[in-house]
C-alpha cells in the first residue's frame, strides 16, 4: 500500500506515524521552511522532522497548483493513497486524480460542521458539548468531500483549544488506518455531506482576540479556552495588554459596569460581564511569562475598580 503523506504542522504527527507503521509512505509532501522564534531562524515543520528520521523523501512546494515538477513525482510514485492532514494547500484536481482509491483527508470537526482552517477553535467558542474528526474524500472544494468515517469526543467546560487539538491529532491518527483498512476491503462506504447543515470556521487572528465584556461570562469563558493556546484572548488593564489564559464562571451577580475589577485575591480576579461574573485565573503581561494571578499579585498589584476594555 504506496502512500504519500501531505501535513505540516504537530498535529499531523501522530497520523503520518500511523502510516509509517501500517503501511508503505513513499514520500511526504509540507510546507517550506520558515523563519520561527525570535531569532527568525528557518525552521523545519513537524512533519518533516519525523519524515527525515525515517529517511522519506521530502517536497516542499510553495504551491502544488500548476507545478508540473511535483506532478511528474506526484505520477511516478503511483499511490494508492494521497493522505492529507493540515497540510495547509488546496490540492489541485489534477493532483486529486492520481492516486488509485483517491485523495482522503483527516478533519478535527464532525463534518459538515465547521469547514474550513480552525474547527477546533471555534467548536469552544461556540460552546459545543461534543466535536470528534471525520475523514473524506477530498474534492476541488473546501472540506466538502463525501464522509468516510467519524469519531466524537465529549468536550468538558473547560478543555481548551490546546488540549482538544492534542485528543484529536491522537485520535485521529487511528481513524486514518481504519479508513484506508476500511476503503481498500469495501467495508466503508462514503456518505455526501449535507450542505445544508454545513457552517465554516474562519481562521483566527490577534485582531478577534480582544474580549467584549459586555458577553455574558459563559461565552466570555469560551472564547478564552477557544483561544487558548493560539493567538490568545486579552483584555487592557490600564495601559497595558493583559493576556488572559485561563478563567473560571461563578455564580455571581454584579450591578458593575462590564469590565470593571470587582475584587482580587488568590482565587482570581473577579470581573463583572454582561451577564454574571468571570474569575481570571491565569494573566500574562507584556514582557513577563503567564503567571496564576495568585502568583502574580505576590509583588504587583491589580487594582479593584478598574475597567477592563
Amino acid at each position: 500500500m504506496k502512500i504519500i503523506f501531505m501535513g505540516t504542522p504537530e498535529f499531523s504527527v501522530p497520523s503520518l506515524s500511523s502510516l509509517i507503521n501500517e503501511f508503505e509512505v513513499k514520500a511526504v509532501f509540507t510546507q517550506p521552511d520558515r523563519p520561527k522564534g525570535r531569532g527568525k531562524n528557518l525552521a523545519m515543520s513537524a512533519v518533516k522532522e519525523l519524515a527525515l528520521n525515517y529517511n522519506i523523501p521530502v517536497y516542499q512546494p510553495l504551491k502544488l497548483r500548476n507545478n508540473e515538477e511535483m506532478l511528474e513525482i506526484i505520477k511516478n510514485i503511483k499511490p494508492d493513497f494521497i493522505v492529507v492532514v493540515a497540510f495547509g494547500q488546496i490540492l489541485p484536481k489534477d493532483v486529486l486524480d492520481i492516486p488509485k482509491y483517491g485523495c482522503i483527508n483527516l478533519h478535527a470537526s464532525l463534518l459538515p460542521k465547521y469547514r474550513g482552517a480552525a474547527p477546533i477553535n471555534w467548536s469552544i467558542i461556540n460552546g459545543d458539548t461534543k466535536s470528534g474528526n471525520t475523514t473524506m474524500f477530498m474534492d476541488v472544494g473546501l472540506d466538502t468531500g463525501d464522509i468516510l468515517l467519524t469519531q466524537e469526543i465529549e468536550l468538558t467546560s473547560d478543555i481548551t483549544a490546546g488540549e482538544l487539538t492534542d485528543a484529536l491529532s491522537s485520535s485521529g491518527a487511528q481513524l486514518l488506518v481504519e479508513t484506508i483498512n476500511g476503503i481498500t476491503s469495501g467495508v466503508i462506504k462514503p456518505v455526501k455531506q449535507e450542505n445544508e447543515f454545513s457552517s465554516y470556521a474562519s481562521k483566527l487572528g490577534k485582531e478577534m482576540a480582544n474580549v467584549n465584556w459586555e458577553a455574558s461570562s459563559i461565552n466570555i469563558h469560551n472564547f478564552i479556552r477557544g483561544l487558548n493556546p493560539s493567538p490568545i484572548a486579552y483584555t487592557h488593564y490600564e495601559d497595558k495588554v493583559m493576556k488572559i489564559y485561563k478563567s473560571k464562571v461563578v455564580s455571581l451577580v454584579s450591578d458593575k459596569k462590564s469590565g470593571t475589577i470587582i475584587e482580587v485575591s488568590k482565587e482570581g480576579i473577579k470581573v463583572a460581564t454582561g451577564n454574571g461574573v468571570l474569575l481570571i485565573e491565569e494573566i500574562q503581561f507584556p514582557g513577563k511569562k503567564p503567571l496564576k494571578v495568585k502568583d502574580y499579585i505576590i509583588g504587583n498589584k491589580i487594582n479593584v475598580g478598574v475597567i477592563l476594555i
